[in-house]
């Protein structure tokens, strides 16, 4: 257009007998403005995002190229058959433009991937749920991705042989997702990194009560049917997302104004060990910082085929009436697993160790065994024991190892080492800081050498290497 505009203005160039020096000068020009004239930058072409979030032990749970902000979880479970049918609704921002991404999932049929309201091209790989959708997502957009699904929830066994997921119990289901478990009942991005908020709906029989994360919204009967509406507005890691169903006594209540939801199985007795739950809250508050989140509680469940208590958030699980060091350590793990998790999973030392030394602080605290002497007994077991003293807690070494004594007990005793070395006011004002500043966030065993480090003004390398690294029983520190 630019060059017939041109021609046409200049009368020279109506005749073939125009000034040939004027038609050179023009040619010149236009020559010149095609030569030097900035040619536009293609945008960047969307490519797929990535498969996993390369953990160094689970490196496909969890996905790239976009960050979940909400789930939406829309659930009917039927125990006589053991049938699920779902609805996930993903709200994500893209970190990158993204031609496709996948989400995790595993088992069950897929019926319908919806994103932004518009059928998608799908497929799956393993645990894998590629999504195609119609149009690519540019970089920072909003997108909802809605995937409906139906079947038997898998129940997933780990590495160490534990069992976790959607387990099937006598009136119910004991759900765990710790550390591969969520995507055994719904559609999400199965990394601690990526933390959301969440809204579920469950659908259970008449007569069953769902026990989900946060605050209770609502619970509406119909004649066969009852639906539990909980929500979580504060972000969770996918691994502590709970809706344990059954036959519960359900006892609500607040502690210091943050609602309580204890649940306990109808046919579970003795259960004067869960009235010390408000006080173990308070003081942990004192030591650790405010409470993090907007309810707290217990679910009490009878599922002999699990073997363990969990951390889900706000209302940690327990497969039997726990005793009180049980209920202490599910409880720190609110401030230390929950509100503040790790970035990888071979750091769990920063849930674990935390919360076992919480167990004997809450222990000293009471008048029973001091954190000092939990210590010395555990010092005084052998160099040959090499459940204790060969796993480093920083570095497991193997998924396997994960939730040893290692993590555990050498974890705290790590815990315990550090507070002798710098003294109780350094010591829990390092703990305290450690939980303020991660508040729902993630964190790394490097970070939290730094800031015990900033915190004493004393190099703690040495000693971190000695019992964080090194196998073997720690000599000197």
């Amino acid at each position: 257009m630019r060059r017939r505009e041109l021609y046409s203005r200049d009368p020279a160039f109506r005749f073939l007998g125009g000034d040939v020096v004027r038609f050179l000068a023009y040619a010149a020009a236009f020559l010149a403005v095609l030569v030097i004239a900035p040619v536009a930058a293609a945008a960047p072409a969307a490519v797929p995002g990535a498969p996993g979030s390369a953990d160094p032990f689970f490196p496909l749970a969890g996905n790239g190229g976009y960050d979940v902000q909400h789930y939406g979880l829309r659930l009917t479970y039927s125990p006589g058959n053991r049938h699920l049918s779902g609805a996930t609704t993903i709200t994500a921002v893209a970190t990158q433009d993204l031609s496709q991404f996948d989400l995790d999932l595993r088992g069950f049929v897929v019926t319908a991937v919806l994103v932004d309201g518009r059928p998608a091209t799908f497929w799956r790989s393993g645990q894998e749920l590629v999504v195609a959708p119609a149009e690519s997502i540019a970089d920072g957009a909003q997108f909802r991705v809605t995937v409906r699904y139906a079947g038997t929830p898998p129940v997933i066994t780990d590495p160490d042989g534990s069992i976790e997921g959607w387990v099937p119990t006598n009136d119910g289901a004991f759900v765990v997702g710790e550390p591969q478990g969520a995507p055994g009942w719904f559609v999400c991005s199965d990394s601690p990194r990526d933390k959301a908020t969440y809204d579920f709906s469950v659908s259970v029989p008449r007569g069953l009560t769902v026990m989900a994360n946060g605050v209770l919204v609502s619970s509406t009967r119909t004649s066969h049917r009852t639906t539990w509406n909980w929500r979580e507005a504060d972000p969770m890691a996918t691994y502590l997302a709970t809706a344990t169903l059954g036959r519960f006594d359900l006892a609500r209540s607040s502690v210091d104004g943050v609602p309580s939801y204890v649940a306990v199985d109808k046919t579970l007795g003795h259960r004067a060990v869960l009235s010390k739950l408000p006080a173990m809250v308070r003081y942990y508050s004192s030591i650790f910082g405010p409470y993090p989140f907007d309810a707290v509680g217990a679910i009490v469940d009878h599922a002999p085929r699990v073997g363990y208590a969990l951390e889900t958030q706000t209302k940690p699980v327990f497969d039997s009436m726990p005793d009180a060091p049980t209920l202490a350590h599910e409880l720190a793990h609110q401030w230390y697993g929950d509100s503040v998790t790790l970035a990888q999973w071979p750091d769990i030392w920063l849930h674990e160790g935390f919360a076992t030394w919480a167990e004997w602080i809450w222990s000293e605290h009471t008048g029973g065994i001091s954190a000092h002497l939990a210590f010395t007994r555990l010092y005084a077991e052998p160099a040959s024991k090499q459940s204790l003293w060969a796993i480093p807690p920083a570095d497991p070494g193997t998924p396997a190892e994960l939730f040893g004594d290692g993590p555990y007990e050498r974890g705290a005793m790590t815990l315990q080492a550090l507070r002798e070395k710098v003294g109780d006011g350094v010591f829990f004002t390092i703990m305290r800081s450690w939980a303020q500043a991660h508040r729902f966030g993630n964190a790394t065993t490097p970070e939290f050498i730094a800031l015990a480090e900033q915190v004493s003004g004393v190099d703690l390398g040495a000693f971190f290497q000695t019992w964080l690294y090194t196998p073997g029983k720690p000599s000197a520190w």
